[in-house]
């Protein structure tokens, strides 16, 4: 059964198939230019998650994509555990640059997208012009705030529960009938951003057994298939790509100390916190989002005091 696309919800980005690493991927796209910006989503979401995003990079002249990765959406969905592996995800982004044609690449990623763009650029699998994290830290940070404390074991039992068999599956399934949209936008800042023909994207998403499957799987690959103790022992070489981190503080999943200490492993880092912003920072706050990332991009100083200023403009 093929789901909605995003072109189905935004008449201004149009949504088209790509054979990419021998699988099949539907890539939401606007702009046709000679850079790519490849917009990497997260669990449990969609590529519907950068409908903000999009329309500005293709006015700024990019060519814009942002697929639904291996098992979500109407893209392809491996059988398989292993076929989730780090090492295959990365190889999944290096196929769709391939296909892109583009010489020239900057990475935008949130959550789960954010876990493969950090990987792909430690290990330089294709040369990156820029990369732009939303909402994940880089593993070295992250492993450290594991070790400070109980804080982030206690916002991360999800991927420990995510490594038994069947039993995540049939829980998520059981949510008294609240789909995968619900559950993003009741833990979003700004439930407003989640309207219903966005958030019923994210429920047939979540809906159909083998995409809830291949999203649980990604955990699983990297934790009870080893991907992520693969990529442990590789170490991790210091990352030469300019990176900016746009962080909202509000992060259900993730506390803000797992972002300290990354401008000691990435040498041309930036960061801008967003207070009162959850995890969903790209579609709960798109304007200063949209704001930072276009500085970045146009090489102007990043804003950081966008937000601020407008609780403070509507307070008074």
């Amino acid at each position: 059964m093929i789901m909605r696309s995003t072109s189905d919800v935004d008449d201004r980005i149009r949504s088209e198939f790509v054979e990419a690493n021998q699988l099949r991927f539907e890539v939401d796209m606007c702009g046709d230019g000679d850079v790519l910006a490849l917009c990497l989503h997260g669990f449990p979401e969609h590529s519907i998650s950068w409908r903000n995003q999009l329309p500005m990079l293709g006015a700024m002249g990019y060519k814009a994509w942002a697929p639904n990765m291996r098992g979500y959406g109407n893209s392809s969905v491996p059988t398989y555990m292993e076929e989730y592996s780090l090492e295959n995800l990365m190889a999944d982004v290096a196929g769709l640059i391939d296909a892109s044609g583009c010489k020239e690449v900057v990475l935008l990623a949130h959550d789960w997208g954010a876990v493969i763009a950090w990987h792909f650029a430690i290990r330089q699998i294709r040369p990156l012009k820029k990369l732009i994290i939303c909402n994940v830290p880089h593993p070295v940070p992250m492993r450290k705030a594991f070790g400070k404390g109980f804080a982030q074991l206690k916002k991360s039992w999800y991927v420990f529960f995510f490594q038994l068999p069947r039993l995540p599956e049939m829980m998520m399934k059981m949510r008294n009938g609240k789909g995968m949209g619900e559950l993003i936008r009741s833990s979003a800042s700004q439930p407003d951003k989640f309207p219903e023909i966005v958030t019923a994207i994210y429920d047939e998403n979540g809906a159909r057994p083998e995409n809830l499957t291949a999203m649980v799987n990604y955990y699983r690959a990297l934790v009870r298939g080893g991907g992520g103790k693969r990529q442990s022992d590789l170490g991790y070489p210091m990352i030469e790509t300019p990176t900016l981190m746009i962080w909202g503080e509000d992060d259900m999943a993730l506390t803000k100390e797992s972002t300290y200490g990354t401008d000691e492993v990435v040498r041309d880092f930036t960061i801008r916190y967003l207070p009162r912003i959850s995890h969903w920072v790209q579609q709960d706050a798109p304007d200063e989002t949209n704001a930072m990332i276009s500085a970045f991009l146009k090489d102007e100083p990043v804003p950081q005091m966008v937000w601020e200023s407008r609780l403070i403009a509507e307070t008074n």
